[in-house]
Order: C-alpha cells, then structure tokens, then sequence
C-alpha cells in the first residue's frame, strides 16, 4: 500500500474513532446566561468516570444492540469492506482485464426495482435483496449531463465513459467541437477510446449488446461520427458521404484498418463483436435476407456491400454466428475471432426471447462467451458489455421489461465475476442515464413492487384522492396506460397514441408482462432523466470509485487500473 493510501485509511480511521467516541445522550441541561457564553464545566478525569453499569447502561442494555441481526449483518460487512480495502489498493496498471457493464437506462430507481422484484421472485420479502453488483466493494455517482444538454443521450454519455471527455448529445467518439450532422466536422476532433488503446496495448477487445451492435452505446466504443443515427450507409445524407464520413456498421467492420491509418500502429482488430442490428450489415436486397428475417428486406445498406462477408473473408479463421444453435456450438479455446449478429434491429427483450424466430442467447451467455474467447490473450482484454433494453422497456413504459432486463444484466455480471480472477480484473458497472421512473406511495413491506400499493397494516389497495388505486411504480411521461396481459414485448406499446393520466386499476392485474404504468405528461415516447446514476467497482483500481463524479472519470478509473495510455504508447513506439 502506497504512503497516501496508508494515509487515507490512516484519517478515516481516526475520523470514525472520533466520532464515536464523544456520541452520549445527557438528559440535563446545561445552564447558558443570557450574553449565550457557555459555561466552564469542570470535568471528571478518566479514573473518575464512573463505570458503564454504575452509570445506568448495563451489558445486556449493549447486547440487545450487539445481538440484532441489523447490527450483526452492518458490522460484518465493516469487518468486509477493510478486508476488501487493504486487497485491491493496487498500483497503476495491476488490472490485466478490464470489464465495463453499462445498464443503459439503469437509474438508481431502476436498480431498486430490479433488486426488490428479483428478491420476490426468490420467494423473498423483497427489499433484502441484493443484486450481484451491490456487493461490489466500492461505488459512488456519476453526473451523466453532456456539454449542451442537462439531460443527456446515450452517444454523449458512453463517449465520456470511452474517452474521458464530455460532448454534445448525439454524437459518437469526438468531442464538443463538433457539429452535429456535418461531416466536416469530424476530422480532427476524434477522440481515442479505452477500447481503442485496448487494442494498440496489444490487449484483445470485445463489444456485446442486446441493442443493436451499432446503436449509440456500443458504437462509442470504436467508432467516431457527427451523428448516432448514421448506422448504415443508408442513414446518411449524400453530402455527409461524398465528404468522406463512414457510416458506423462500416467502421466496425473496418475499425483493424481505420485505426491503423489514424494512429499508424498496428493492431488486429476486435476479437468479438456480438449483439443485434444484422440490417446495417446487409445490402437493401431480399436475396440477402438471413434466414429469421422479420422484414420483407432485411437490410439496408444502399451502396451493395454485404459486410458480414466483407468480415468474413478478411478473418479467415473467425466465426459468424446469428442464432441460438450457432452459439452453442461455438469453442472458446479455439475460436480466435467472434462476430455474432442476433437479429435484424435489437436483440429480444429478456422476457420476449423465447419467441424469436432462430433463437438468441441470453446477456449473461453471451458474456461468459465472450470471456472465453478473450482471455485466451496473455496480455489480457478490453470488454464492454451492454444490456441496452432496460432503456427500450422505459422509453415504452414498461417497467415489467426493464426490470427484468436489469435482473438479466446482474446474472451477466455474475458470470463476469464468476469466470475472471478479482485480482486482475476491473469491473465496473454503472449507467449512461436514468429515465423517469418512480417508487410511490408507503407500501407495505413485501408488496409486489409492480402491483397496486397497499399501505401497511392494510390488505387491500390503498386508494388516491380521486378514489381510485394506484401503482408503486409510475412515470413522469410517455405513453401511459396500457393493459396488454401476457405480452411480453414492450414495444407493442408503439402501436397506438399515448393514453396518460389516471385509470381505474380496480379490476387490472398491473403485475403482468404487458401491462404499461400511467404516465402523467403524453409523450410519444418516455423521456431519459438528468439524475446522477450509480458506479459499482471490484477490482484492482475499483478503489478510486467512490463520491460524485463526472461520468468521464470512469475512463481515467479504466486507464490507472489498467495503464492504458502507457502501455498503447509504449507498444505503439
């Protein structure tokens, strides 16, 4: 342990023992004249205190403190935490491997939710539970506004997390001197990556999401553009294409080469690549439609490639996957190189994959995967990992969906626990923004945290002041009210205008999969919120997780885990 750490641990120390020991409760009042001095109290010596029993506090009066369980649980989780502190305050670089989790739309209500439905699942009260990263040893906030906007987007808010630098809404791996939409722009003022200097350190890297693989999210993570919109060819205007912008599913495909001419280093490329968005890789023809197609067309690309077999030949020896059967029957040890592409747009909700058409994998299967293949590198890896549709169920109004995608993502962490070594491997899980979802009413302890509240002492659901129930769980905007039963994806929601403000729940079942929360401001579609939203770290350099944070501290946390800037620049000269 470096001399500051020892400090550190040295002050808070001292800091909790002094504290503590002046905490006494005196039921007397000290006499104070009227100029407010306070008077000169002659105080007994230690020798003349009077000891714990004589005055009035006996061992068993301790003991009902020291033998609760809330007591027991709290002190051992002190006696964890130490133990956990003098283990991983590590030097810059002790990080081998560095695993991002981004829950995307995960606020802290969204975490509280998850946490107490998961628990109920298990047959538990709910509230007890916790999901696999809040056991994590360290967290803290991380303020998620970009520089132009109060309220952030998804582009913006992973670039900072990628890059350490804050930019406007909407754009991908550049900073704020960029003009949305304006390829001119670009040149310049590309920022580089933590997978990006991942990858000249020699590490191998990997992106995986349930969203498409070029939604803005994964996108941040290698490839630079003036808008998150520009997916595929398709997307973009003429004018951005004949001034020399690539759309993003190209830049992926293409990242070995592009960040080769950038940097003039030599790299090999992203060794596994796995999520949704088989469309921006496909030409704008039926011909090309892969077997589970949804769409008439499935692609759409205009310019004719086909860049699954652009990838395909230029890595001979990869494995290109886009169902269940092909997963499974992936070999880690002796795949090199994974590119899965699930569906046509976004992965299934977690609750909906059992009816896709060719089968997909879970968050958490994908993750161990993804592992397998990336730890065969004795230098290490780079990976992200994204449960991008919690955000999609809250945009819908769907807490069932968000939820239960959170609950996925916390199973995918625990397969990433489960299947690295803590001592070399940085986990940081965190969000890029929260929604507008809320926890309300006083519910009794135990109550279904998606049904009605009923109050405590109460069996019945408590009413408002218009008579009728209401939800523990609700939105500030959206689509509101919908009653859809059994449905399991959210965005069927979608298919008719917004219903906000209140409805009689007296005789709807608000727990099942396809019934939508009120919403009290229509909107087409809910909105992101502007609140802080949490960071849960294990690992060597976990330990610099902790206060309120900008959200792109959580590169420069990435960087001194694992010495990515020196070691980039050490391989790259």
């Amino acid at each position: 342990m470096n001399t500051l750490n020892k400090l550190t641990l040295a002050m808070l120390v001292a800091s909790l023992t002094a504290c503590g020991g002046d905490n006494k409760k005196n039921n007397t009042t000290d006499p104070v004249d009227d100029n407010n001095e306070t008077p000169i109290v002659d105080k007994p010596s230690i020798d003349q205190q009077a000891p714990i029993e004589e005055a009035g506090l006996t061992k068993s009066d301790i003991a009902v403190s020291t033998e609760n369980d809330w007591y027991k649980a709290g002190e051992s989780g002190i006696t964890a935490a130490q133990a956990n502190v003098d283990a991983i305050i590590k030097e810059a670089g002790a990080a081998k491997n560095v695993i991002l989790f981004v829950g995307d739309g995960m606020g802290i209500s969204t975490i509280t939710a998850a946490r107490i439905l998961d628990g109920q699942n298990k047959s538990m009260a709910g509230e007890e539970n916790s999901l696999s990263f809040e056991a994590f040893p360290f967290s803290g906030l991380a303020k998620t506004y970009n520089v132009d906007a109060q309220t952030p987007d998804s582009a913006g808010t992973m670039t900072a997390m990628m890059s350490g630098i804050k930019t406007d809404v909407g754009v991908i791996g550049v900073d704020e001197d960029i003009v949305r939409g304006d390829c001119s722009t670009v040149a310049g003022n590309e920022v580089i990556t933590a997978l990006e200097l991942a990858e000249i350190a020699g590490k191998s890297t990997g992106v995986v999401s349930t969203a498409r693989i070029t939604h803005a999210t994964p996108a941040a993570t290698y490839s630079h553009a003036a808008d998150r919109n520009w997916e595929d060819d398709g997307d973009m205007s003429t004018e951005a294409k004949d001034a020399g912008c690539k759309d993003i599913a190209a830049q992926l495909v293409n990242f070995e080469s592009e960040l080769q001419n950038r940097y003039g280093v030599s790299v090999d490329g992203i060794e596994v690549v796995m999520g949704g968005g088989r469309r921006s890789f496909l030409p704008k023809d039926a011909s090309f439609n892969s077997t589970d197609a949804v769409s008439a067309v499935e692609g759409d690309r205009t310019d004719g490639r086909n860049l699954v077999e652009e990838w395909k030949t230029r890595y001979s020896t990869g494995v290109y996957v886009m169902d269940q059967a092909g997963f499974d029957a992936v070999d880690t040890e002796n795949t090199p190189r994974l590119f899965g592409l699930f569906n046509e747009s976004h992965m299934q909700y977690e609750a909906d994959r059992g009816n896709d058409v060719a089968g997909e994998p879970s968050i958490a299967e994908m993750t161990e995967k993804a592992i397998g293949v990336l730890d065969n590198n004795n230098k290490g890896f780079f990976l992200m990992v994204e449960s991008g549709r919690i955000d999609h169920a809250h945009h819908a109004g769907n807490a069932y969906n968000a939820l239960n995608d959170t609950i996925a993502l916390s199973e995918a962490i625990q397969a990433a626990v489960d299947n690295t070594k803590p001592e070399e491997t940085l986990i940081i899980v965190t969000a890029d923004h929260g929604h507008v979802f809320t926890i309300a009413g006083y519910p009794k302890r135990g109550n279904p945290i998606l049904g009605k509240v009923v109050s405590v002492g109460a069996t019945e659901p408590a009413t408002a002041s218009d008579g009728m129930p209401y939800t523990t769980l609700g939105y500030t905007n959206g689509l509101g009210f919908r009653d859809l039963g059994a449905e399991t994806d959210a965005d069927a929601s979608y298919s008719a205008a917004a219903d906000a403000g209140r409805k009689d729940l007296t005789s709807v079942d608000t727990t099942t999969p396809g019934y939508h929360q009120e919403a009290m401001i229509p909107l087409g579609s809910e909105t992101h919120s502007g609140e802080d939203v949490g960071i849960f770290a294990m690992g060597p350099g976990s330990h610099l997780v902790t206060g309120t944070n900008e959200q792109s501290v959580i590169f420069h946390v990435m960087n001194h885990a694992a010495d990515l800037v020196n070691k980039a620049e050490a391989t790259a000269n």
